[in-house]
């Protein structure tokens, strides 16, 4: 019985050291992507997502396909830094979904001289040949 619960505590300090360093590789992420927006660097901001045609983003005005689309989209929206303001994110909550997704929740505000903007986000991470991307970004 003493050895089946070590073995089980290894497993498990495994799994959650696993997690722990994913989360850490998430969380820089999101902070890198808070430094290049509030740079007015887009695309650096943009490296957080999944460079692919497959990419979702859901907004206010509907749902986008595509990591060159949603690109098009931001400088649309934010084309100068005025617009972009500083960007600040609450991280609410980062849950595993699995070996190779975790699901974020949070808050997003921008400060901004032409009016503040804030709201929430759901993002859907993926872990794609190493990398945590962004395949999944609901915000409003």
């Amino acid at each position: 019985m003493k050895r089946i619960f070590i073995i089980l505590f290894i497993a498990f300090s495994h799994i959650a050291s696993g997690q722990n360093s994913d989360i850490q590789s998430i969380q820089k992420t999101l902070s890198n992507q808070i430094t290049a927006w509030n740079k007015g660097d887009l695309n650096s901001f943009m490296v957080g997502y999944w460079q692919n045609d497959s990419l979702v983003f859901i907004g206010k005005k509907g749902i986008t396909y595509g990591y060159n689309k949603t690109l098009d989209n931001y400088k649309k929206n934010y084309p100068d830094k005025s617009h972009m303001g500083q960007l600040q994110f609450d991280i609410i909550s980062i849950n595993p979904m699995g070996e190779t997704h975790y699901f974020i929740i949070g808050k997003w505000h921008l400060t901004r001289t032409v009016g503040d903007l804030e709201g929430h986000f759901t993002l859907l991470f993926k872990k794609i040949n190493g990398i945590w991307n962004i395949i999944a970004d609901h915000s409003s």
